[in-house]
C-alpha cells in the first residue's frame, strides 16, 4: 500500500520566521509575590513603608545573589560544567576586597574609589584563578558530571585552605565607607545608599550578558559551540578558547559578587563561598539550569522572599528559599526558564 507523504508549504520569500512568545507567568507569579506580601507586612504590624523598605533591600539583596549565581549560569549553560567550586572564587574576591579597601583607607583614597578598585582587582585575580582552576581542574573532566562535582568539590577546599593561609582563618570585617553609609529617606522609608549601589550594579552586569550573548558575534559562536561543536571548529573558530573565556569570566564575576556580598554583610570568613553557594545553587535550580533570564528573576524572587518571611515571619525565614524551589519545581520541575537544548 502506498502512503503518501505531504510536505509542509515552502516559506515565501521574505516570510517572516515566527519567533516563540515571550512566557510572562514568571514575571507576573515574581509581581504577585509582591502585592501579596503588602497585607502580609501590613498585618505584622508593618506599614507602607516597611514594605517598600523591605522592597528594596530584597531587589538588592536579589540583585547581588544574581551576580554570584550568573557566573555559574554561565559556566553551566554554555560549558555544561557543574562547578561546585565556585565558591573559592566567591570568597577570594571578598577576601581581596579586605586587603584593597584596607589600602586605600590607609591611602586615604575616596571611598568610591576603594570599592570600584577593589571589584576590579577582585575579578582580576578571581578571573586568572579561574583560568587555572578550568586548565588543571576542570579540563580533565568535561562531560563527566559526576567526577566535576567530586574534584570541584575538593578543589574549593583546598582553595578555602589557602585562603587562611594567607589571610588567617578568622573572621575579617568589611566596613563600608563613609561615602556609602546610612540611606536616603523616602517618606518614612529608609532606602541604604550601599543597597542602590549594589542594585545598579547587579542591573549593569545582566544587561552585559544579555547583549553579549543575544548581540554579539561573541555570543552567537559561543551558543553555536554549544549546539553543534564540531561545526564550528570546521568554520575555523576555536571553540575550545572561547569556553575558555567563558570560565574565566564567570569566575571574574563570582570575584565581582564576594567583594558586593562581603560589603552587604561588612564581614568575610574562609567559609563565605561555600555558605552562599547553597543559597547561589537554589536560584539556578529555581531559574532554570543555564538561564540567564531564569536566574535574574530567581534571584529577585530569593531576595524578596527572604526578607518579607524576615519581617513576617522570622522563625521561616531560613526555611522560605527551600520552600520556594519547592513550590516553584512543584510547579515547573525544570524551573522557570528551561534551556530547551539542554
Amino acid at each position: 500500500m502506498n502512503t503518501t507523504v505531504i510536505a509542509p508549504p515552502a516559506r515565501q520569500a521574505g516570510e517572516a520566521i515566527p519567533k516563540s512568545s515571550f512566557d510572562f507567568k514568571p514575571v507576573l507569579l515574581l509581581a504577585a509575590v509582591m502585592l501579596l506580601s503588602v497585607p502580609a507586612v501590613l498585618g505584622a504590624g508593618g506599614s507602607a513603608s516597611s514594605w517598600l523598605t523591605l522592597t528594596v533591600a530584597g531587589i538588592a539583596m536579589g540583585l547581588i545573589i544574581f551576580v554570584i549565581a550568573s557566573g555559574l549560569t554561565l559556566i553551566f549553560g554554555l560549558m555544561d560544567v557543574l562547578n561546585f567550586g565556585h565558591g573559592v572564587f566567591i570568597a577570594l574576591g571578598a577576601f581581596m576586597a579586605t586587603s584593597v579597601m584596607g589600602y586605600g583607607a590607609g591611602a586615604g583614597w575616596h571611598g568610591f574609589v576603594s570599592v570600584f578598585a577593589a571589584m576590579l582587582v577582585a575579578m582580576l585575580v578571581a578571573g586568572a584563578v579561574g583560568w587555572a582552576f578550568e586548565r588543571v581542574i576542570v579540563r580533565p573532566v568535561y562531560g563527566l558530571h559526576l567526577k566535576q562535582i567530586l574534584i570541584t568539590m575538593g578543589g574549593m577546599i583546598v582553595g578555602e585552605e589557602i585562603i587562611k593561609v594567607i589571610w588567617g582563618p578568622l573572621q575579617i570585617a568589611l566596613p563600608l565607607p563613609d561615602e556609602l553609609r546610612g540611606a536616603w529617606l523616602v517618606g518614612e522609608a529608609a532606602i541604604e545608599k550601599y543597597r542602590v549601589l549594589a542594585a545598579a550594579i547587579g542591573l549593569v552586569v545582566f544587561a552585559a550578558l544579555v547583549f553579549t550573548l543575544n548581540r554579539t558575534k561573541i555570543g552567537l559562536l559561543i551558543r553555536a559551540g554549544v549546539q553543534d561543536r564540531s561545526m564550528v571548529e570546521a568554520l575555523g573558530y576555536r571553540i575550545r578558547r572561547l569556553f575558555v573565556g567563558v570560565f574565566v569570566a564567570g569566575s571574574a564575576l563570582a570575584g565581582l559578587g564576594g567583594v558586593l556580598w562581603g560589603l552587604y554583610q561588612q564581614s568575610v570568613t574562609p567559609q563565605i563561598g561555600a555558605q552562599v553557594n547553597v543559597l547561589i545553587f537554589i536560584v539556578i535550580i529555581i531559574g532554570g539550569l543555564g538561564s540567564t533570564f531564569g536566574c535574574f528573576v530567581g534571584a529577585l524572587m530569593v531576595g524578596l522572599m527572604a526578607n518579607y518571611t524576615g519581617f513576617v515571619a522570622p522563625k521561616v525565614a531560613l526555611f522560605s528559599n527551600i520552600a520556594l524551589m519547592v513550590a516553584i519545581l512543584m510547579w515547573r520541575p525544570q524551573g522557570l526558564y528551561p534551556v530547551t537544548n539542554r
